[in-house]
């Protein structure tokens, strides 16, 4: 896996792991950068992402051009995106958390608070569960059937159903994974995820949309 990778420093990641993952999964050259000169030239672009969504967003957008060189290189040049837990939520329109925070809004939705429906069920949503794939022509080949780690309090509602790649159950269905062209984010941590987000990251690794 000789392909440049951008994993996104922007102060709100579990860079340690999530780059270890990535190196177990075969990644050759990880560039841990929030330089967007670096981005620019990235074949492969992977967004962390632990923390409240607020912060988050505000940590991405202070770093001036980041947001810029990665919805060039995303959007405009196509290559393969992974967002990770909060670094997935990022791609909604906006966030509830700490008031209404605007995301990248690449794939249209909000991030609500999971709703505590049952008393029995405890938030955040921490430990392992099912991740079950949904029918999906974008990024639906990444995605298998299988048990991953989660930790969160909020979730995303894409406004497209098309776009939601998997979900999961928590007191009801909440999305585990959203995908769209060459982008795919996935709600659960691929680096706590054992052999199943091991093998989740080679495929992410070898992916051409």
């Amino acid at each position: 896996m000789s392909e440049a990778l951008a994993l996104i420093d922007y102060g709100a990641g579990n860079l340690h792991s999530v780059h270890n993952a990535l190196l177990a999964a075969g990644a050759a050259h990880v560039h841990v950068t929030a330089d967007p000169d670096i981005v620019a030239g990235a074949r492969r672009i992977v967004l962390p992402g632990v923390g409240s969504f607020k912060a988050c967003a505000d940590g991405l957008k202070a770093i001036p051009g980041l947001v810029d060189a990665l919805e060039q290189r995303v959007l405009k040049d196509g290559v393969p995106f992974l967002g990770i837990c909060v670094g997935m939520q990022l791609l909604a329109t906006q966030g509830r958390e700490h008031g209404t925070t605007a995301g990248l809004g690449w794939i249209a939705g909000e991030v609500l608070p999971i709703e505590r429906t049952d008393p029995a069920i405890k938030v955040p949503h921490m430990g392992w569960n099912d991740v079950r794939p949904m029918p999906h022509h974008d990024g639906a080949e990444l995605i298998e059937a299988g048990e991953a780690y989660f930790l969160h309090s909020y979730h995303f509602q894409p406004d497209d159903g098309h776009h939601i790649a998997a979900m999961t159950d928590h007191g009801g269905g909440l999305v585990a994974a959203v995908a769209r062209d060459n982008l795919l984010g996935v709600q659960f941590h691929p680096e706590k995820s054992q052999t199943y987000g091991l093998v989740l990251l080679e495929r992410f690794l070898t992916w051409q949309p």
